[in-house]
């Protein structure tokens, strides 16, 4: 017996007259009295199958109990579909299977949910989860998940990168969050970590003169579980000896382009373009800036050195938004609640609305200062009035707000970008010690190399993040 001679996504007009046995899972039957439809389905596509009872009469009795999800063996002779039902929209839309042998293989249990449903509950989807994952938005993320790690590996082999597998069992190393620790049954309490990276391990593939190494790591981070954080993530995990920025910069950005053209059909330009740390806070407030859109932060501080308006005068910084609409007071209430949830005391604004200025601050400040600001008609001008990473938090936070409710993103655009030169040190007051920026495994970049000890707070780090549409994509560092 033959289960299967092509996938259900195979058959195409080429292989009509052929005779084909297809096995697969009921996605759809239609019963039109004489005529039974199904439409089998297995992860490569669907093939629709007719069951004629004149032809088959054996197939047809059994086809009339067939229900969703039901598991078939069918062999038959593949036909082309008449013109006036040929399915434009399927790529084996132009034949179906005319049955001769139909075999249920399995039964289906009455389903707690359809596969096409919308807005099912989690935890249900959850506990019937193999269910779940024979959704086609599932079927295809983990298809397309597949495809890019063979790409990845391809692309890692070629330049010469050797993929090595490293302990899961091992002991806790300084990373960004909790381990999850495994209690060792032979030495009563004493335990394992988990890795969060296989930071140490992969430093001992390069002492022991591997010199490129890669792996397709799993990592585990006993974390808050938050949209972007997850407690176990896959990660391409990269070291080499004589490291070369260039290189690196350049094997990375093939990789990406290959990927967006094999996965997606799109082509990436590269090289990418580079921006440091410090130009990323100041243009966007962010160091994972969203470039398909404007709307960069502008620095008033020094225009309002000597302000009658208190606020901007006393303040370390004072930034603002120019954003492309007159807000009404209501909206300017909102925003206003909004910057607060982002750590500002309030947000002071400038709406230029049919040649006037409304601000309840605008008699406070000075012709010159007003002659600075210089918003077009249509224009609000949003301040932030601060220390300089308050100032960068909260605008940074309402540029992301406003261009998703403005409409500024380009949502069909993917703006890869590398942000370097990080701070080596922040400071971590509840502790009274400096903690590293990015992770305790980098290097000073050459001009503070040999100072960064005595002035930790304005030294720079060789770490480098990869952003896409505002997304930190990887990092590492030197």
């Amino acid at each position: 017996m033959t289960w299967r001679t092509h996938m259900c996504g195979e058959p195409t007009a080429a292989l009509v007259g052929e005779r084909l046995t297809l096995s697969g899972w009921t996605a759809r039957r239609r019963d039109h009295g004489g005529l039974v439809f199904v439409d089998l389905r297995d992860r490569s596509g669907v093939t629709q199958l007719v069951i004629n009872p004149e032809h088959s009469p054996e197939a047809a009795e059994l086809a009339h109990g067939i229900r969703n999800e039901f598991v078939l063996r069918a062999e038959g002779e593949l036909v082309a579909r008449s013109p006036e039902t040929v399915n434009a929209n399927m790529p084996t839309g132009e034949v179906e299977l005319k049955v001769e042998s139909l075999e249920i293989v399995s039964r289906s249990t009455a389903l707690p949910f359809q596969l096409d449903e919308e807005n099912v509950d989690e935890t249900l989807r959850l506990r019937y989860r193999w269910l779940d994952l024979r959704r086609d938005k599932l079927q295809r993320n983990i298809g397309l998940r597949a495809q890019m790690v063979g790409i990845i590996r391809r692309t890692m082999e070629e330049a010469g990168f050797l993929d090595i597998q490293t302990p899961i069992l091992f002991k806790p190393t300084p990373e960004g969050a909790r381990d999850f620790v495994v209690p060792s049954r032979l030495q009563p309490g004493r335990f394992y970590a988990l890795p969060q990276s296989p930071q140490i391990l992969k430093q001992l593939t390069m002492v022991a003169g591997f010199d490129r190494y890669y792996q397709i790591a799993i990592c585990f981070r006993d974390e808050d579980l938050r949209a972007d954080r997850v407690q176990e993530i896959t990660q391409l995990d990269v070291e080499m000896s004589f490291p070369d920025q260039e290189l690196l910069f350049a094997l990375m950005e093939e990789m990406f382009s290959r990927i967006w053209s094999e996965c997606l059909g799109i082509e990436i330009p590269s090289p990418f373009p580079r921006m440091t740390f410090a130009e990323a806070d100041r243009r966007y407030g962010s160091d994972k800036p969203d470039t398909r859109f404007e709307l960069e932060l502008e620095d008033a501080t020094e225009a309002t050195r000597g302000s009658e308006f208190g606020v901007f005068a006393g303040a370390e910084a004072v930034r603002f938004l120019r954003v492309p609409k007159a807000f009404s007071r209501g909206e300017l209430a909102k925003l206003e609640e909004l910057a607060k949830e982002w750590g500002a005391k309030g947000l002071a604004y400038l709406v230029f609305d049919g040649g006037e200025i409304r601000s309840p601050i605008a008699k406070f400040l000075s012709e010159s200062e007003l002659a600075a600001f210089a918003g077009a008609d249509g224009e609000t001008l949003l301040f932030a009035a601060d220390a300089w990473p308050t100032t960068s938090r909260v605008l940074g936070a309402l540029r992301l707000h406003l261009a998703g409710e403005l409409g500024l993103i380009d949502e069909s655009a993917f703006t890869f970008l590398w942000v370097e030169d990080f701070p080596m040190f922040e400071r971590d007051d509840e502790e009274s010690r400096w903690t590293a920026v990015h992770h305790p495994f980098t290097r000073p970049t050459d001009e503070w190399k040999n100072r960064f000890a005595e002035e930790p707070e304005p030294a720079l780090a060789h770490a480098y993040d990869l952003i896409v549409n505002g997304n930190e994509l990887g990092g590492g560092s030197f």
